[in-house]
């Protein structure tokens, strides 16, 4: 049996997400993320603050990508939105790298559909390495 490996689409986001940008954005995402299991790196590397319309977008494209069993990840924050993000809690829901590369080699590891966060993966395999 051969498996196929999805593609992975890196998107940039823009630099600032205000409410008509965000709409124009989430317009644009719509194609990459209306597929089956989309798989997406979002290149915040623009991205200066993570203020509510920002929020507002990356919470849109992960419930859109997860309803179609897919995931979004993100790549090359800013320390001061990295910050903001914490803040507003949104930590606990996106898997945050260094850089788009990280992140695009995240979604190749073994068991990324069962365990697509770092922080479930990690704990999954702490138990076969202590019985070990």
């Amino acid at each position: 049996m051969t498996l196929q490996m999805r593609p992975v689409a890196v998107k940039q986001l823009p630099e600032a997400l205000h409410a008509k940008q965000g709409r124009t954005f989430l317009d644009e995402m719509e194609s990459w993320i209306n597929v089956d299991r989309p798989r997406i790196v979002l290149d915040c590397s623009n991205l200066r603050h993570m203020n509510g319309s920002a929020a507002h977008v990356l919470l849109c494209c992960l419930e859109e990508a997860m309803k179609r069993n897919g995931d979004i990840k993100l790549a090359s924050l800013p320390e001061t939105a990295t910050a903001e993000l914490s803040s507003i809690g949104l930590d606990r829901l996106f898997e945050v790298f260094a850089s788009n590369a990280d992140a695009v080699n995240s979604f190749r590891r073994g068991g990324v559909d069962i365990a697509p966060h770092a922080r479930r993966s990690e704990s999954l395999r702490q138990p076969s390495q202590n019985a070990a």
